[in-house]
């Protein structure tokens, strides 16, 4: 699990959202609002709807909160690890943003979850 969560505001500008994902070479990130609380997803996937919307080759325009998805799944961190791996071959998502007490603490992915099984599987 990812810890040191890194996040996007809605007012982020798109284009520096997909700077942000290139530079950290990720490939979606939770949206969250000043007091910290979960208000949506933004993914590679959303990104690429800039093609859709581009003319004549302009720089793209818009903020995040145009772009992310808003409805989203969120787990507890207590939220059984199986449960979760679960939920990800139920949807089609790569991350679910780990919320307590209404504000994002961690970002849990599939990667995160196969490395947690083998760790507890093969380790033995």
């Amino acid at each position: 699990m990812d810890l040191n969560v890194q996040s996007l505001r809605p007012d982020t500008p798109i284009s520096e959202a997909v700077t942000f994902f290139l530079h950290r070479q990720v490939t979606g990130a939770p949206v969250v609002n000043e007091t910290n609380e979960v208000v949506g997803l933004l993914s590679e996937k959303d990104c690429l709807r800039l093609l859709a919307i581009g003319d004549n080759f302009q720089p793209p325009s818009g903020v995040v909160g145009d772009f992310m998805t808003t409805t989203i799944k969120i787990i507890p961190s207590n939220m059984n690890i199986y449960f979760v791996a679960g939920m990800f071959l139920n949807d089609v998502v790569r991350r679910f943003p780990v919320v307590d007490n209404g504000k994002l603490v961690e970002v849990i992915t599939r990667f995160d979850i196969l490395r947690a099984i083998q760790t507890e599987l093969f380790s033995q």
